[in-house]
Formats: C-alpha cells, structure tokens, sequence
C-alpha cells in the first residue's frame, strides 16, 4: 500500500487511543481501524470469559425524524412499525426493488425520531438511498459527531454497572439513555458476538475518556476487528459485502425473522413479490453452517461443488473458531442440500475438503432476555 493510499483512511476518534494501546491499524470500510492489540485467539478468549471493549464508530449513527418519518421508513423496511416499541432495537434491512440486500440496520424508536445504525462501508450509499426515497415531511441527520463503542461479554454487564448503575436493569435488545461520569449516552443491551453486551454511543469529543473509564475496569481489554469477526462467525451472524448483498435475499439469507409477521402477508416494502414467492415456493439457495473436517479452515471464496466437481455454491465466511477448536464456515449451498447433518464438499486451491451441514450458532448465544433464569 502507498502512502497516498494510507492516509487516504478515515482517523476514528479514538485512532490516538488505539495506537497508544499498541493496536495493529489495518484499512476497513474507509477507516484505519484496529484489527488486534495482543492476538485475535487472546482476544477472542477474553471476550467469550469476560468482557471485550470494541470502537465500532466506523458505523453510521442516522437519525430519522418529522411527521413522515414512520411512513417513509414503512414504506422502505420490512419492520411492522405499528408494534415498534419505545426504545427496543429492531434488526431490519434495507431491500432492493428485487429482494436483494442493501444493507442490514437497527432501528430504534425514540420518542418523537428513529434512531438507525448502518453498516460502515455501506452508510454512504444508505444516506443516498433514504434520502431519494423519503417523503417530504422526513429528515435525516447523519451523527458524525457521535463515536459507538461496543463492550461484549458475561462480565459487561459487571464492568458497566460500576459506571452506570441502571443498565443492569435492560434486558437484550432494549436502549436508552444514560449518564456515564456527565457524559450523555445512548445505550442497548445488543451486539455482534452472541455475548451478553451492550452498545454505547457518546459525543466522539467524549469518547477517549469513556473508553478509557471502561478499560479501567479489571474485566475489559480492548478487542480489535480480528476477534470481532470470529465472534460473529461463531454466534452465526452474517457479515455485509460478504454473506449479505445485493444479489441476496432475505430468504435465502435465512434472515426470514427480520421481516414482520403482518408484513410478510401484506407486502409494502421493496422486494415483497419475490420474497413472498420464496416464501412460498422456497428459495433456490440457502445461506447454512458448516463444520468442516480436520484441522484446515476453509476461507471466503472456496467453492461448493458437486459429485462431479461442478459449482453449485461457495463459502461466505469461514476460519478457526478459538472456541470449538475446529475450523467453521458460512456457504450458500443448494436449497436441496441445506439439510441438517448433510455432507458438502468444498474446493479451495485444489483441494477437496468434506463438511457437514450444522445449524447455527454455532456457539449458543447467551443474550440476557427477559423471562431467562439467572
């Protein structure tokens, strides 16, 4: 890489903090971002045991408000925004006209506006899109002054607390907002590694000193993108650009709970004629999981092929899980295939590697629901 390329990357707030902590920086969606501090398996470890501090800021915080908002965002994700509750973070998408994947969101509603966070390599052309399709009566406000920070873990909740007293009482997939030591902020019991965790957003001129007040904290570590990916892969969550895009979807992502009920039946929203007809029908490809035998991962791009060697798929994701001590991946195979306990064969390099159809997670989530025993 050049340096013109290098300092073509976007500094995060806490690019100083980072660097400071000793971070390995690696370009990511337009970003210098830290990929890891002391090892991806440590780090991975550490999160799964106790509690992992990641800078997501890269993401793209939108605020949706005016009298149109709810009907303009209606009429662009498959969200029933009749039941959205106060305050509850929604998964969603945002569709083409054809079903396929634009992005997947949260959105959250917050007292008089919504509340979205983005993908960070995809917030521009999300930008662009809302705005060329939002009613006159909805504005949106890109906050770029506001850094995301996300702590992971059994012991976030422990680490938090300590700082914030009342996030104890949040159970998953429930915000709002807080006070950390004068600081104002929003958070949600939410996250991308299946732990139990929290999401954090705060002025980003605040946001090295609420970073450093949580690593103070003897449970959290900073945790780069490199453990962030294998956690996702474990807990089975798709990653976009890369089991998730714009030739995918929703269907054959078996991401059919993030369209709500009374929209699946009624339509409405962009892509409902061909999402509803594999609904019905069923989809011609299915995003599964996959346990691979040996000791070997299998990396994005490896091929899903046939008895006869031809390709009838290909691997999304895939690497070592630190957790399972076995190599795991994510692959769009034939919907005929995508049978529990099936056998895959998958190419890379010119070798033949043997893997067996596994549901997902793979590492049971340990979200803190409400009604769940302690």
């Amino acid at each position: 890489m050049s340096d013109a390329d290098q300092t073509a990357e976007q500094a995060l707030p806490l690019d100083s903090w980072h660097r400071r902590l000793g971070a390995r920086m690696v370009p990511f969606a337009g970003y210098s971002m830290p990929i890891q501090y002391e090892g991806i398996m440590a780090e991975h470890r550490w999160t799964r045991e106790r509690a992992g501090l990641f800078d997501v800021s890269h993401m793209g915080q939108l605020i949706i408000a005016g009298a149109e908002a709810e009907r303009g965002l209606h009429a662009l994700l498959p969200t029933d925004f009749s039941i959205l509750k106060e305050g509850r973070p929604k998964y969603s998408l945002l569709l083409t006209e054809d079903g396929g994947i634009i992005d997947d969101l949260m959105v959250t509603r917050r007292g008089d506006h919504f509340y979205m966070v983005v993908n960070g390599a995809t917030k521009e052309g999300d930008i662009a899109h809302l705005e060329e399709r939002a009613p006159a009566g909805a504005v949106l406000d890109h906050l770029k002054e506001q850094a995301l920070l996300a702590l992971q873990g059994p012991k976030a909740v422990d680490a938090l607390a300590r700082l914030v007293p009342e996030v104890a009482d949040l159970y998953f997939m429930v915000g709002g907002a807080f006070t950390i030591e004068g600081t104002r902020a929003w958070i949600s019991r939410s996250g991308y590694t299946g732990e139990d965790g929290f999401e954090i957003s705060v002025p980003a001129s605040d946001v090295d000193r609420i970073a450093t007040l949580l690593l103070d904290q003897p449970e959290v570590k900073p945790i780069g993108l490199g453990a962030r990916d294998s956690l996702r892969l474990e807990a089975g969550l798709p990653l976009y650009g890369h089991d998730l895009d714009l030739k995918t979807t929703p269907v054959e992502a078996d991401l059919v709970f993030a369209l709500s009920k009374r929209r699946r039946d009624e339509g409405g929203f962009p892509g409902w004629q061909r999402i509803s007809k594999e609904l019905s029908d069923g989809p011609i490809r299915k995003r599964v999981g996959l346990k691979v035998e040996g000791r070997q991962p299998v990396r994005e791009g490896a091929m899903v092929v046939d008895s006869e060697g031809n390709e009838v798929g290909a691997v999304t994701s895939g690497g070592f899980s630190p957790s399972l001590e076995a190599p795991i991946a994510m692959a769009y195979v034939p919907a005929s295939a995508a049978v529990e306990g099936g056998h895959i064969s998958l190419a890379q390099r010119g070798k033949i590697f043997a893997a067996r159809v596994v549901p997902m997670p793979f590492v049971p989530h340990r979200y803190h629901r409400k009604g769940a025993p302690k």
